[in-house]
């Protein structure tokens, strides 16, 4: 995203690479320096359209479904796709703001439960 911001800065107003950069607070390392490809796309695909299946299960559930159709993958790598904007009560695949499902919501109390703080500001 700030990528494209740095380069429209630079074709529309002319300034350097240098200034455009600074003014969109990014280093112009991470300007030049191409994106990885993203290795859990395919998984991301699979979660979705077994979580859309199973509306109901948590990730737990999904990591072992995965594990018996034979994807080599760790819970926490499940875990860090579903809880980001992965989870399935996102809307699009892109979408940053979420609307708590039943999963995230039932996480959300086991860990008051143990005493922990934490954030409910969630968009809804």
């Amino acid at each position: 995203m700030k990528r494209e911001m740095v380069a429209e800065v630079i074709a529309r107003h002319g300034l350097s690479q240098r200034r455009a950069c600074g003014l969109i607070e990014i280093t112009r390392r991470s300007y030049r320096r191409a994106p990885k490809p993203d290795r859990n796309r395919e998984l991301r695909v699979r979660l979705r359209s077994v979580a859309e299946e199973r509306r109901r299960w948590g990730c737990p559930m999904l990591y072992q479904v995965l594990r018996r159709e034979g994807w080599q993958v760790n819970h926490k790598r499940i875990e860090a796709c579903i809880g980001r904007k992965d989870c399935r009560c996102a809307g699009d695949v892109g979408a940053n703001d979420s609307v708590i499902c039943a999963w995230c919501d039932r996480r959300r109390l086991r860990q008051t439960k143990r005493g922990r703080s934490i954030s409910f500001t969630t968009a809804y």
